[in-house]
């Protein structure tokens, strides 16, 4: 944050995103009540743990799984609720970024779903 960087967004968030593991915690500490950004199996499922949280809209919507097997890294994405087509082309590029952050400048990644 810059100093007296206090604005607020215009704009509610919009897309998905997959937040790497330990960033759930820092986005559950501080943030909205839990009830408006862990809705219905989200807190049973995702609250107590410390996985990689999918976002859709700002509301977390499911979890991943991170495996590592020498330079690869598979990700494993469990919805809590359907996604779309257009939520699933943003769910593989988000895959991709963690991916590239988990193993910089090389390995692979991939994404599934139950």
């Amino acid at each position: 944050m810059v100093a007296g960087d206090l604005d607020v967004p215009d704009a509610e968030p919009h897309g998905v995103r997959l937040l790497p593991y330990f960033d759930g915690y820092a986005y559950r500490v501080g943030n909205q009540p839990p009830a408006l950004l862990y809705p219905g199996r989200a807190a049973e499922r995702v609250l107590p743990g410390n996985f990689q949280i999918l976002l859709v809209d700002g509301i977390v919507a499911g979890l991943g799984h991170q495996r590592r097997s020498g330079s690869r890294v598979d990700i494993t994405v469990e919805p809590l609720g359907p996604l779309d087509a257009a939520r699933l082309s943003d769910l593989d590029r988000q895959v991709e970024r963690v991916g590239r952050s988990s193993r910089p400048g090389r390995g692979s990644s991939s994404a599934r779903s139950p």
